[in-house]
């Protein structure tokens, strides 16, 4: 698993958003959702580098299906990500004075905008894996999926359902969340697959026909 690829992406947003909250305590203003989201961005563009299988030869001589191992690679950073999203919603909160906590816009349709944007890119990583070209892996998903989301995000016809404001805040939250099944459905059908055996008749087959040949040469 990419455990290199997928910290740094985390941390590297993280990083960001702690260096504009130090800016915006010393020059008196407060950060918004839209930094956060900025913010976030680097640690979804990693989560596109993970389903991939870096010892695919090997992990198919083993008798499992070929899911399992990017599946397990999903689970574990999942834990990573959720933390990720946590650490960059306090960094916010500790810009924002105490007596205007009550009135900031709520965090729930920021959670499931990341959550959908995580599932997106993750089933474009996945479909792409099952390509040929499967070994560009999340260079291929990351602008796919990230020009993606820009055409939803600026359309208005995708705006004023996905985007708050002018949505909801419940009927975009609900929106990315439809969004993201969507995307765990097609991420389940991409990584279907049979399970991988040797292919012990070819090779028997090619045994047999060996000592034929060496018979048929010390005839002649």
């Amino acid at each position: 698993m990419p455990w290199a690829t997928l910290i740094t992406g985390c941390l590297a947003g993280t990083v960001f958003l702690a260096i504009q909250a130090h800016v915006a305590r010393t020059s008196g203003w407060q950060l918004r959702q839209g930094n956060v989201r900025l913010a976030l961005l680097p640690a979804v563009a990693a989560l596109a580098f993970v389903p991939r299988a870096a010892f695919r030869p090997l992990t198919q001589t083993t008798p499992v299906p070929a899911w399992v191992v990017p599946a397990c690679h999903q689970l574990l950073a999942a834990p990573i990500i959720a933390l990720t999203c946590w650490t960059q919603l306090r960094v916010m909160a500790c810009t924002i004075p105490p007596h205007t906590l009550g009135h900031l816009p709520a965090t729930y349709p920021l959670i499931a905008q990341f959550t959908g944007w995580c599932a997106v890119t993750v089933a474009a990583a996945v479909c792409v894996d099952r390509s040929r070209y499967a070994d560009l892996g999340g260079a291929v998903a990351v602008p796919v999926s990230f020009g993606a989301i820009g055409i939803t995000w600026n359309l208005p016809a995708t705006a004023s359902i996905l985007v708050d404001p002018p949505a909801s805040a419940h009927g975009a939250t609900v929106a990315w969340y439809l969004i993201a099944s969507a995307a765990l459905a097609l991420t389940c059908v991409a990584m279907r697959d049979q399970w991988h055996r040797y292919s012990r008749p070819a090779l028997s087959g090619l045994a047999l026909r060996r000592p034929q040949s060496a018979g048929r040469a010390g005839l002649g």
